[in-house]
């Protein structure tokens, strides 16, 4: 069976650099850990609140480091101390998420973000979405939660601290969905992230798969970065959707294998798929991103741009040593 551990220290996103103590102080309780997320980051679109432009650019610190940096510019004060939400790092569920496996990474506990869509969000619509796992040691199993959902349950999500898995889950991996699409049993126009836009369809949702595979193995890269095999927002300059046959198969096996390794038993020995799923995203200069990708803009109002993902010295691709455990 792999090795939880292998994702209980830090990747170059998840470091928290100097702020350490700051992680220290903050539960690892499910619900505790989910309030503090919601203090720090507040939604850059779905707020409600009238955002400042001039901390706008907070959606592309990318690196935890740089986010608490900013943090502690403007409050200088413990994470669990109140933050006006017009003066929290403005951010999404890639942010909120990235945190929570920082500080539950920082104490030693297994933890890494999930890629895929959510049905509990917005009523007949699945929304790009960004949760985290943590290894439950003594359950030994994986428990999936939304850091954004810190209310009591509803309804769409009646467990929103152990959000169960499989294809007809409230969250749904981006290789479940996109499998289930190329199958012709979900439709892709109920998929992206607001209906009736461009962000959405089988390009975005192709994009998720490798989003998805990066995230997995430590490489939690902005949900608007682009690299490899991804396609390009409508309109926009590089490789339209579809592409080639060969790409469209490349994502059909990565989607499959991220499918058998996320939904084997806990008693499954796991490491033949982890370790071929691994060599693949290592090897594969269309599947990692390598050192720069595109980042573009969530709003698609900014040219994208190319940046450079290294931190401290370190790349962001290949996170995993021979033997698969996360670091550097």
């Amino acid at each position: 069976m792999v090795d939880p551990d292998d994702w209980s220290t830090h990747s170059p996103y998840s470091d928290p650099g100097m702020h350490a103590p700051l992680l220290d102080a903050v539960p690892t309780v499910i619900p505790s850990l989910s309030t503090v997320a919601c203090n720090l980051v507040v939604h850059y679109r779905y707020s409600g609140l009238n955002l400042p432009p001039s901390t706008r650019n907070d959606i592309n610190s990318r690196w935890l480091a740089v986010m608490l940096d900013r943090d502690q510019e403007r409050h200088a004060k413990p994470l669990a101390e109140f933050r006006e939400p017009t003066e929290r790092l403005q951010g999404c569920c890639r942010d909120l998420s990235l945190f929570c496996v920082a500080v539950l990474r920082q104490h030693g506990i297994p933890a890494r973000s999930l890629v895929g869509f959510a049905s509990y969000l917005r009523p007949g619509y699945n929304h790009d979405h960004v949760i985290v796992q943590a290894y439950d040691k003594q359950a030994q199993r994986w428990v999936r939660f939304d850091p954004k959902k810190v209310t009591e349950p509803t309804k769409a999500l009646p467990t929103p601290h152990d959000i169960p898995a499989g294809a007809d889950a409230p969250f749904r991996t981006a290789a479940e969905v996109w499998k289930g699409c190329r199958a012709g049993n979900l439709d892709p126009n109920l998929f992206g992230g607001r209906p009736g836009s461009n962000l959405g369809g089988m390009w975005f949702i192709h994009n998720y798969v490798m989003m998805q595979l990066a995230h997995r193995y430590a490489a939690e890269l902005l949900l608007w970065d682009g690299w490899g095999a991804m396609c390009s927002p409508p309109g926009l300059p590089g490789p339209d959707y579809p592409p080639d046959d060969a790409t469209l198969a490349l994502i059909d096996d990565i989607a499959d294998q991220l499918i058998a390794v996320e939904s084997a038993p806990p008693t499954a020995d796991r490491r033949p798929t982890e370790a071929l799923l691994r060599k693949r995203y290592n090897e594969d200069d269309r599947l990692n991103p390598g050192t720069s990708v595109t980042q573009y803009s969530p709003t698609l109002h900014d040219p994208p741009i190319t940046v450079p993902i290294v931190q401290g010295g370190a790349s962001s691709a290949p996170l995993l040593s021979p033997d698969g455990r996360i670091g550097t």
